[in-house]
């Protein structure tokens, strides 16, 4: 079976996964690149430093995200929500989003791209936390599911 999901579905999906997929461009190029993030109050939150990727979403604020669950062929979850690409400037919003960003993937394994300062995942309250913190306000999004109990399962 091929569906819809609800609004609650899709946000359970956008608040369980902790990867997901920008889409933004500039200069007549598209530019998609996965993400490590976190879902909260419509908003998706990221950090990150200079790149094409900011480059592209300073350029052209409008954006998409896509995250999905992918069991097998039969049996994923997928949505794709647009939105406004926001730099997060001024002090005290961006330690509030980078505690968000904190409780969701710090029970995560992690690796050094990751870490958002050198004390990771601790920062003492004069460090600056280098980079650039970001969220996405979403303005729409829709999500799709396909669900099969009898397919088969994929290893590899």
């Amino acid at each position: 079976m091929v569906g819809k999901l609800t609004e609650i579905q899709i946000d359970e999906l956008l608040e369980r996964q902790i990867v997901g997929r920008i889409g933004c461009s500039s200069n007549n190029k598209i530019y998609v690149v996965p993400i490590s993030y976190a879902y909260e109050g419509n908003s998706i939150y990221a950090h990150t430093y200079e790149g094409m990727k900011i480059d592209a979403m300073r350029a052209n604020p409008e954006v998409c995200f896509e995250v999905d669950d992918y069991g097998d062929m039969a049996n994923w979850q997928s949505v794709i929500a647009w939105g406004r690409y926001e730099e997060i400037t001024d002090p005290a919003d961006r330690v509030a989003a980078i505690q968000i960003l904190l409780h969701r993937n710090l029970p995560m394994r992690s690796s050094e791209t990751t870490h958002i300062g050198k004390h990771w995942p601790f920062y003492a309250d004069n460090e600056t936390i280098d980079g650039i913190v970001f969220r996405i306000v979403i303005t729409e999004k829709n999500g799709r599911y396909e669900s099969y109990s009898n397919s088969a399962k994929i290893s590899g």
